[in-house]
């Protein structure tokens, strides 16, 4: 019996397939592509198309077009675009749930130069080459300067667009966003040459950050509720100034979740609170990521004052990067200035990355002195538990 259903679907056509699979539900159509090489062969179809640089926006215009995302199978949803000029190639591919990825890792990089890119998202403006597929997610990899022109005008016709990630763009300088409303999610890792980042976006609520510190121009005011500001690669520029990160700071104060390195706080945040750090606070952090780059006598104090601004604080996750960038700047003075709080809300310790017991034991016994009530579950960095009741 079942040879003969497995005879059944292998002898329909792939029109057939097509549109049993548009009756299903999104995760049970996906895991179709694993009940045998036929079905995976139609969810790896690949529409392949040739031209030059000036004909890579309609190309993908009419790809984005052509799905139909009730029937995932009726057309390809990975694309090839081939350069007549260089044999560099495009790889794009849409998932059904409303995301797409544009992957620009095969064209040539020999002639790399630094370019800028500016993406302006408008529910008022005329969309040309407007797709008909919805792209809420949109992952852009490795892009060139020579796509540069042809990546901003497709990304602004996107005008449904709530999540931008941008990664591993190696020659981009310059960042500049504009959204009245729909982009709520932003993610930018590894750009290692971008010094500018200008965001125009009321309605940003997640901004997660890898790489060297560029200037961030925040015009528009917005409150991130998650924000990660990775900088342990340290400035892009040696001329940087605490005052070029103030507007940063008044979007991360709300947060409920932060990653910041300890050389951030020291050379950006503190100069620009203090003395008056009694009057910023950062009433909504309940979860805190930091990273600091060695653990060493008093080099906690940075953590320790950065605590006491922290009154709602539920989980702290402590990482050690030696790689991670430090400032010469002294700390000295910064736990006697910043007003004491105590943690009556902490839930859970966890370092990550130390290489002994010892010193997660010795940092544990200093935070342990900001908590008020029920000592925290303590996790080290192997994954054992340290009492916290003993080292008070």
């Amino acid at each position: 019996m079942e040879d003969s259903v497995e005879d059944l679907f292998r002898n329909l056509p792939d029109e057939i397939l097509s549109s049993i699979v548009s009756f299903l539900p999104k995760e049970s159509a996906l895991e179709t592509s694993l009940i045998s090489i036929r079905w995976r062969d139609l969810w790896n179809k690949v529409l392949v198309r040739h031209g030059t640089r000036d004909d890579v926006t309609g190309v993908v215009a009419g790809f984005l077009s052509s799905f139909e995302e009730l029937e995932p199978l009726k057309h390809p949803h990975k694309l090839q675009f081939h350069f007549a000029e260089d044999s560099s190639v495009l790889f794009a591919n849409i998932a059904t749930n409303s995301k797409l990825l544009l992957d620009f890792s095969a064209v040539k990089k020999e002639f790399e130069r630094s370019y800028e890119l500016h993406f302006k998202f408008s529910t008022q403006q005329q969309i040309t080459n407007k797709p008909s597929f919805m792209v809420k997610i949109l992952y852009l990899k490795s892009v060139s300067n020579l796509a540069s022109e042809a990546v901003s005008s497709i990304v602004s016709n996107l005008e449904h667009l709530e999540n931008l990630v941008i990664m591993d763009c190696s020659g981009l300088q310059s960042l500049f966003i504009e959204s009245e409303s729909k982009l709520h999610k932003l993610t930018i890792l590894d750009c290692l040459k971008l010094k500018s980042l200008h965001l125009r976006t009321s309605k940003l609520k997640s901004f997660k950050y890898h790489g060297p510190f560029p200037r961030i121009w925040p015009e528009s005011h917005f409150n991130l509720s998650d924000a990660t500001l990775d900088f342990r690669l340290g400035p892009c520029s040696s001329d940087f100034k605490a005052q070029d990160f103030n507007e940063t700071l008044l979007t991360i104060k709300n947060s409920q979740v932060l990653t910041i390195c300890k050389w951030t706080f020291e050379a950006l945040i503190w100069p620009s609170i203090s003395p008056s750090s009694g009057n910023f606070i950062f009433y909504k952090l309940r979860e805190l990521w930091w990273i600091d780059n060695h653990v060493y006598e008093n080099s906690i104090d940075a953590l320790v004052s950065f605590l006491k601004l922290c009154p709602a604080l539920e989980q702290l996750f402590v990482t050690i990067d030696p790689k991670s960038f430090s400032t010469p700047r002294s700390n000295s003075g910064l736990m006697q200035a910043a007003k004491y709080t105590e943690l009556e809300h902490l839930k859970l310790i966890k370092f990550v990355g130390f290489t002994n017991q010892v010193d997660e034991i010795s940092v544990a016994k200093i935070l342990i002195k900001v908590v008020k009530g029920k000592p925290p579950k303590i996790e080290t960095s192997n994954g054992s538990y340290l009492d916290a009741v003993y080292m008070q």
